[in-house]
């Protein structure tokens, strides 16, 4: 074996690996690694038609001896500090899987772990939702389905709208936001986003403007795309949805506990506002028959950042950007930054 490869704990079951390695990326492993597998006997339970089942946390020392990487994704437990108490622990920690807060504990990074994670990546699924969700309800497409299903036609009573040149508010300048920034670019959108983290310079190199959160509510479209933080709980608030326009698409995919979901609702069912719903406080939600019959609500079960060319592609993206860092430190798109771990998703 060439000395030059680097052993790698895989802390994930086998279900999970084949959900987020992909071929390109077993050729790599098989290239650049000595790779110890999690298998079937590290398991804790058994796989679900809902999810792979998660590793035991009393396989992590023996799967973590000697590794200089540990390949995580979901159903990894917490990484305790203890992998790396003797002062020679793994030289990093690449997550297959969006944010690391409730991996590990950040004092790894303070050790000059090198931490990656496939947050940016998974934001590019969760900007294509995005899109989605605001193109199907501006032409309010489930509304004219729910005719033809009825054995309708035309509606003269409503009309959908177009996304081009719209105002777009967009309330977070996190990673899914800038992957919809990017993807709005050929519609021409007036985009507004509210981030006290975001500066003009910033923002202008983004293609936007910063507005305030009053401001930025006002607008044909608004998006949440904040992290789970005490001060974003309850940031979207009754007054602040009662101030968005007539006929405006709500699309939440960030957290539930951000908006006050009572009263997106009612201004929803009342027909005043459309909604798209991919996070709910609490999860998994329980709906009364009048929420679950509204067309101008698309509800959807924490799925937007999950499809299956993203899901593969997790791995490989950090692992990519890992190597890069080992070789000569270069920070690519998956480095977790330790400067703004508070701020982080």
């Amino acid at each position: 074996m060439p000395d030059s490869r680097l052993k790698l704990a895989a802390l994930m079951s086998p279900a999970r690996a084949a959900d987020v390695v992909d071929a390109a990326t077993r050729r790599l492993l098989d290239d650049r690694f000595e790779v110890v597998w999690a298998t079937e006997q590290h398991l804790r339970g058994a796989d679900s038609p809902a999810k792979p089942a998660a590793l035991d946390p009393a396989a992590l020392a023996e799967l973590s001896l000697g590794a200089d990487v540990l390949l995580t994704s979901w159903g990894t437990p917490t990484l305790g500090k203890e992998l790396w108490s003797d002062g020679a622990g793994p030289k990093v920690v690449a997550h297959a899987a969006g944010t690391v807060k409730n991996l590990i504990d950040p004092s790894i990074l303070e050790q000059g772990v090198g931490v990656f994670s496939a947050g940016p990546r998974i934001a590019w699924s969760v900007g294509e939702y995005c899109l989605a969700a605001m193109l199907t309800l501006a032409r309010r497409l489930p509304r004219f389905d729910g005719a033809i299903r009825a054995g309708g036609w035309k509606q003269s009573a409503f009309r959908g709208h177009e996304l081009a040149g719209a105002k777009v508010g967009i309330v977070g300048a996190s990673s899914t936001a800038r992957a919809l920034i990017t993807l709005l670019k050929p519609f021409g959108c007036d985009v507004v986003v509210y981030d006290p983290y975001l500066s003009a310079e910033r923002a202008a190199e983004l293609g936007v403007r910063t507005a305030s959160l009053g401001e930025t509510a006002e607008s044909a479209f608004l998006t949440i795309h904040v992290p789970n933080m005490p001060e974003t709980k309850g940031m979207i608030t009754r007054e602040l949805i009662a101030a968005i326009p007539d006929g405006a698409v709500v699309v939440n995919s960030s957290r539930g506990p951000a908006v006050d979901q009572q009263a997106l609702l009612e201004h929803t069912l009342s027909g005043r506002l459309y909604a798209a719903l991919d996070v709910y406080d609490p999860e998994p939600p329980t709906f009364e028959e009048s929420v679950l019959r509204a067309e101008n609500l698309l509800l959807t079960p924490h799925i937007a950042g999950d499809t299956t060319e993203g899901h593969l592609a997790l791995a490989g993206y950090v692992l990519r950007d890992a190597l890069h860092w080992l070789a000569d430190g270069t920070r690519g798109p998956s480095f977790v930054d330790p400067a703004t771990w508070s701020i982080a998703a």
